[in-house]
């Protein structure tokens, strides 16, 4: 059984469970004679629970026979063998010592050894002679220090050590275990559980040896200690507890998914000081909002500074635009780096940091043609912000530098033709003619693999200096007066394959100071080989470890002899302006509104915190005044979900729980600067109609708030209370007509009242009254006169909508006033309730109660009604209550981003609106034909359009918008938004037509337009051509040489002519158009076409546009194939790449492959077409397509996968 090392928690095992080990131990060791004889006796013990992490070991060694073993009691060569010095590491101190055990089967169940020395600190071997809650003796090595000599605070020791068990009176005779360990005063022992069975140590003979390892009841326990320094202050750290502004004063940032690849690049930025100085020149002070990168970036910055942990990157991915799957993404660093330099750029402009960027970025290249022979030179100097080396077929970075300024000669057929010289001989190249300061270099990683179909990364060892001498590679005029030298200021490494793996960065924060490791959130010290030497990648020194060919890559899981981790982009300083770029950045750089703000954030950040801790003693609550009553419109007294700053929305407050009623009163009525005798507080409490009401008052004025939610409250999650101010005061003291001594059960109770105004269309609330329960209703009309402040006999302005008296069975407060105008009263029960009041019946018939809301409006004249209505208004309250219940927010985006003329907008409508109404609504708002307006319902999920919705008379917009119906599959779809577009034509018309998507292709066929057209029903292909001229913009000349073709599964289906009815056109094909080339219309007799498609491997796997190719009798392929590039659009090495086959049009044929050659002979492919792929030699494609079924195959890639694979691009808003 291999040993495990382990640390100690010292912890008790339970009684019972020791007991029965102890006990097991004895039957196991009874008949065991050690040494001379005698039963071996043991006392019952505790034992101690293991801890599950385990350290670094060395496999348990054996004596290897073909190598000179030494004695156990031969300290030096022992030490020499069991010890090896690190090469990277420097030794503090070393340290043999035996321990001598004697009366081995009297020992306790733990003993400790007699200290020893090393390092300047005591050490001792800790033994379980019995077992440390296993079968086994277990070893340990522990810091020597107790109670009366504690080590200092912060102490810890890096030691490699090995413990050796030997038999004292044959040195020969020994087991050994090894291990490395941080100790430290939480991990003080570290050792082996299992260091050597308790059974074979006792055994006659040990491993065949001839006599046993404990003999005479004694053995020696020899330990071996090496204190190594520790450069980096986290050698064998386990990062417990680990604080890294503590040990390096610097934090680090939070990774919020897959991130990593961001924070490595943030950490290069931020410590590229004079980027970080120039991003706080950006003045943001007036535009600190959530969407402004630079605003962001420069917070992060600061709390990179000033924090003691690590920091988020939310607010920056925020403004960046980004959602949860561009978080999920790993993204192209220098994609990403040179994006996020634009951006600061472009606010730079205009500032004190403008053009910094450039200064410190930006060098200049020169790509240039100079002909041999003749005085001629074709240049062009651009400017570069990295550079993108190389790696495969490189050793490092000067072989990377001068390939990439390798000179290319071109000769022979590949002659340079120099205006005014004709075809010359030349040499063509690219030379430096400047670097920049900060040298960003871009190290190519990951490639593509043909063979393979995808991106690989390279792992090849690839080393780069400290210091790097960049002059070799400027131009003879570049100015060299200032030397080229860079020195290495980070490396950003990525470890792992190309589909998953990590990022982090070692950098050089300072010029003469030591490189740290960057790895999310953790910052640690690093030596100059961890940030250099190791992430060179290429294979491990030893390729066998643990037994394992390679090493385990912690992201693939694969076993690998090449290291995993290495650096994927460079960061270089010019020496000479290292001061300039490492500049220390001080508080005065600091925009000033940054601490301040953050210091707010913090405060208030401290302030929640405490209200948390705090909580249980406050109590939330709700308070309703007069004020916020009158302002709301709606439903109830006020709405509760209304943002605060609103007129409307209650008050909120957070009361102790131990305060009092009277107390919480007299704090609202000076806020509201009232005597505090003339307010009350009511409980309101949640009818089972989903409303909200005052209730009852809260008479006792010491009942504390807790006591009161506790007795009255509705077990809300905030206490909700009506504030009410005395409206009779008589000599200083409030009258609550409800407190009143009463004769009789006819009780005053309270009634809210609502004014709805038709000519304003408002629905108010104007105040409260008292009415007695046995009042008949119509008895409220007076009290509602003195309250709106209107007469009796009043006219009641009708531009204010006021009246005064109610007839016709309805209303009157004075019957003598017949003239007045009439008003019509409402209960409001609950939301979709809204009924009216009769004149003649009282309050307790009508089942009024306290709380209780009355809504009055003025009765127009049927003229008046009739204009309200005509303008889009409510004539009668109950119809307003039902617009307000029905009203709905949509929102309404423009179909495509092209239609530049349309912006997004919101409509209040109403959820029973037909088609026809809210299709008017927002023809009014686009001032355009409502019958020209087409709308679309929003997917949820993407945000894209869906189905179109089709015109219903008997449909609502409700039952547009709602997921609940599925006349438009609207499962996923959002029910607040929709997709318009204005149409050329009505939609009646449109019904007439045929929606075709058209693909046109131009530039060979490698590029691709997607048009939606329109053509009537009854049309021909010859109408289509018209109207795809007007979409693309194309001239007339261009339009007289269109086809138009179908294609199924990317292969030719038929070509279309121009009396082709597009009613016979399927939803299953593919509509291509271009325009017929040149060499087409120019054929030969003896010419044919062929129909060509591009297919990935397999001909089932077909891709991209299909076309028409015209086969030249007699053409050699290699003409063939130059005429086939033009027509394509692919040049170059990717068209090298393509292999030619011809294939029938079966579904199930076979390909089979062209390659030049010697030419072959005409001959059917129909024996081909269930072989395996073949190839075939030839130098005139006209010899083998010889069949109308024959199809010319590309084979290559499906690019546009492998990109769709990979996600959205990156992007910066």
């Amino acid at each position: 059984m291999d040993p495990v090392s382990r640390n100690l928690d010292h912890e008790i095992m339970d009684t019972d469970d020791g007991k029965e080990a102890v006990a097991d131990l004895k039957s196991q060791l009874g008949a065991l004679q050690i040494g001379g004889g005698g039963d071996m006796l043991i006392d019952e013990y505790d034992v101690v629970d293991e801890k599950q992490d385990v350290a670094n070991i060395t496999p348990d060694d054996s004596a290897d026979e073909s190598e000179s073993v030494p004695l156990a009691d031969d300290y030096d060569a022992m030490k020499a063998r069991l010890l090896p010095k690190s090469p990277d590491l420097e030794s503090e101190s070393e340290a043999v010592h035996t321990w001598h055990i004697e009366n081995y089967r009297n020992l306790s169940k733990k003993e400790r050894g007699p200290k020893f020395e090393c390092g300047g600190h005591p050490w001792r071997i800790l033994l379980f002679p019995f077992g440390n809650n296993a079968d086994f003796a277990s070893f340990y090595l522990e810091q020597g220090h107790d109670d009366t000599d504690k080590p200092p605070e912060g102490w810890y020791a890096c030691a490699q050590f090995t413990l050796v068990l030997w038999n004292k009176l044959d040195p020969s005779i020994y087991v050994m275990h090894s291990a490395n360990h941080r100790f430290n005063i939480e991990e003080s022992d570290w050792g082996f559980t299992r260091f050597a069975e308790i059974r074979k140590l006792f055994a006659p003979q040990w491993e065949d040896r001839g006599r046993p390892m404990v003999e005479n009841d004694a053995v020696n326990v020899t330990a071996y200690v090496r204190i190594y320094k520790d450069p980096t202050g986290v050698l064998w750290h386990n990062f417990i507890n680990y604080n890294s502004k503590k040990e390096t004063n610097m934090v680090g940032l939070k990774n919020q998914g897959a991130t990593c690849y961001l924070n490595s690049l943030l950490q290069s930025l931020y410590f590229t000081n004079a980027f970080r100085k120039a991003v706080y020149q950006i003045p943001t002070e007036n535009e600190n909002e959530r969407t402004n990168s630079a605003w962001a970036l420069q917070r992060l910055f600061y709390l990179l500074q000033t924090n003691a942990d690590a920091v988020s990157t939310q607010e920056l991915t925020a403004s960046f635009g980004w959602e949860t799957k561009h978080i999920f993404e790993q993204q192209d660093v220098q994609e990403l780096s040179r994006i996020l330099m634009e951006r600061m750029e472009e606010r730079m402009k205009g500032t004190d940091a403008e053009n910094a960027l450039a200064k410190m970025f930006v060098g200049r290249m020169k790509t240039y043609i100079s002909c041999i022979n003749v005085d001629y030179e074709s240049s062009r100097i651009e400017d570069f912000w990295d550079i993108q080396l190389n790696v495969s077929g490189n050793k490092n970075l000067d072989d990377s530098f001068k390939d990439y300024v390798q000179v290319e000669t071109m000769d022979g057929e590949n002659k340079y033709f120099a205006e005014g010289y004709g075809l010359q001989d030349a040499k063509k190249g690219v030379i430096f003619e400047s670097f920049p300061q900060v040298l960003h270099l871009q190290l190519k990683r990951f490639e593509y693999d043909i063979n393979r179909d995808a991106m690989m990364k390279v792992n090849d060892r690839y080393e780069f200096p400290e210091f790097f001498d960049a002059s070799p590679y400027l131009s003879e005029n570049a100015d060299k007066s200032e030397p080229y030298i860079y020195q290495l200021h980070g490396v950003l490494v990525h470890s792992g394959d190309f589909n998953a793996g990590h990022y982090y960065a070692y950098l050089k924060p300072t010029a003469d100071g030591h490189f740290y490791k960057f790895d999310d959130d953790r910052v640690t010290r690093a030596t100059l080989k961890e940030a250099l030497e190791e992430n060179f990648g290429g294979d491990y020194a030893n390729s066998m470890v643990n037994g394992n060919a390679g090493v385990r890559n912690p992201y693939s899981r694969t076993l690998s002899t090449k290291r995993s981790m290495s650096a994927y982009m460079l960061v270089y300083i010019r020496q000479s302006r290292v001061q300039n770029i490492l500049l220390e950045v001080t508080e005065e750089d600091t925009p000033t509104h940054l601490a301040k703000q953050l210091n707010e954030e913090r405060a208030a950040i401290e302030r929640k915190r405490r209200e948390r801790e705090e909580q249980h003693l406050y109590l939330p609550v709700g308070v309703v005044t007069e004020d916020n009553f009158k302002a709301h419109q709606g439903f109830d007294l006020v709405n509760w979900e209304a943002d605060l700053s609103s007129k409307s929305a209650p008050q909120a407050h957070r009361i102790l729980r131990t305060s009092t009623v009277s107390d919480f009163a007299r704090s609202l009525a000076e806020s509201m600067k009232f005597p505090p005798e003339q307010v009350r507080l009511w409980v309101m409490v949640n009818r089972q109609n989903k409303t909200t009401r005052p209730d009852q008052p809260l008479v006792d004025p010491n009942m504390t708030i807790d006591d009161a939610y506790n007795k009255f409250g509705s077990r809300d999650k905030s206490f909700r209370l009506w504030l009410e101010t005395a409206s009779i005061v008589e000599d200083g003291k409030p009258v609550w007509p409800d407190m009143q001594p009463q004769t009789s059960n006819n009780v005053p109770m309270l009634v809210f009242l609502k004014y709805f105004d038709a000519i304003s269309q408002s629905l108010l609330g104007v105040g409260h009254i008292y009415v007695r329960k046995h009042s008949k209703v119509g008895e409220m009309i007076p009290m509602i006169q003195q309250l709106m402040g209107w007469s009796p006999g009043s006219s009641s302005n009708q531009s204010a909508g006021r009246s005064s008296s109610v007839s016709s069975g309805a209303f009157s407060g004075h019957s003598n006033q017949t003239q007045s105008p009439t008003l019509a009263l409402y209960e409001e029960i609950k939301h979709s309730m809204i009924e009216p009041m009769k004149p003649k019946v009282t309050l307790q018939q009508a089942e009024i109660q306290d709380g209780d809301i009355v809504c009055f409006q003025r009765v127009l004249p049927e003229k008046e009604a009739l204009l309200v209505t005509q303008s889009g208004g409510y004539a009668d309250a109950r119809e307003f209550y039902d617009h307000l219940l029905n009203r709905i927010s949509v929102r309404f985006l423009p179909k495509t981003s092209a239609d530049t003329d349309w912006e997004p907008f919101d409509i209040a409508l109403s959820k029973k609106m037909s088609y026809d109404q809210f299709s008017a609504k927002v023809g009014e708002r686009l001032k355009v034909d409502p019958t020209h307006i087409r709308f679309s319902t929003v997917n949820s999920t993407t945000g894209k359009s869906k189905a179109p919705v089709r015109r219903n008379a008997n449909q609502t917009l409700f039952q547009i918008l709602s997921p609940h119906f599925g006349t438009y599959n609207n499962s996923n779809q959002r029910s607040d938004t929709l997709y318009y577009e204005v149409m050329d034509i009505s939609l009646s018309e449109m019904e007439t037509k045929k929606n075709l998507k058209v693909v046109w292709v131009s530039e060979g066929v490698s590029k691709e337009e997607v048009f939606d057209i329109l053509v009537a029903k009854n049309g021909t292909v010859g109408d289509l051509i018209p109207l795809l001229q007007k979409k693309a913009n194309l001239s007339d000349e261009v339009v007289r040489t269109i086809r138009v073709y179908e294609a199924h599964n990317s292969k030719v289906y038929k070509e279309l002519v121009e009396d082709f009815p597009v009613a016979s056109i399927t939803d299953f094909v593919t509509l291509f158009a271009e325009s017929i080339p040149e060499e087409e219309r120019a054929a030969s007799d003896g010419d044919r076409p062929i129909y060509a498609f591009h297919f990935d491997k397999e001909p089932n796997k077909p891709h991209g546009v299909p076309f028409k190719f015209l086969v030249k009798p007699g053409e050699p392929f290699k003409d063939t194939k130059e005429r086939l590039s033009k027509r394509i659009g692919i040049k170059g090495k990717q068209f090298d790449k393509i292999r030619f086959a011809i294939v029938q049009r079966s579904a199930f044929s076979k390909p089979i492959y062209i390659s030049e050659g010697r030419s072959c002979t005409s001959r059917s492919l129909s024996t081909q077409t269930n072989t395996n792929p073949g190839y075939l030699d030839l130098e005139d494609l006209s010899s083998i397509a010889t069949s109308t079924d024959d199809l010319l195959g590309l084979d290559h890639p499906n690019k546009s996968r492998n990109q769709s694979s990979k996600g959205d691009s990156i992007f910066i808003r």
